[in-house]
């Protein structure tokens, strides 16, 4: 069992270890946006509130980026700089697609809210991947 397990990982690195840093930047990002309305933030009041999603979406990103350069794509590119850029751009586009998505499935077309959002993550999840995989940290 345990070898059949290594077998699978081996054959799907990459894959997984993108799936781990997903993991492990959604957690990044949950920690900034409550952590920072639990101490910084008014939770009641919704200006407060974006910017507390704004700074957590930002945070993640940066994290994101860092992690999918090293543990992921093991990226070579000396410009960290230009990179980067590339990487925030790519999540910025994929940020407006899971914005496209809700609005359109939710306003309308009608669907509930919660099976738009599900939707929304696995496309935006799928969208990240193959940006970064073929555009930002490109080989």
């Amino acid at each position: 069992m345990k070898t059949r397990l290594v077998q699978i990982y081996k054959k799907h690195k990459e894959i997984v270890d993108y799936l781990i840093a997903g993991g492990l930047t959604t957690a990044v990002s949950i920690i900034l946006f409550y952590g920072s309305v639990w101490t910084v933030f008014d939770g009641t009041d919704a200006f407060q509130l974006q910017a507390a999603n704004i700074l957590s979406w930002c945070g993640a990103v940066v994290f994101a980026y860092g992690i999918n350069r090293v543990f992921v794509f093991r990226s070579r590119e000396v410009c960290i700089l230009k990179e980067g850029l590339i990487f925030a751009a790519s999540r910025i586009a994929t940020l407006l697609l899971d914005m496209a998505v809700m609005m359109v499935g939710t306003a309308v077309a009608g669907f509930d809210y919660q099976i738009m959002k599900l939707l929304s993550m696995v496309l935006v999840t799928a969208g990240n991947y193959i940006i970064s995989k073929f555009w930002v940290f490109q080989q």
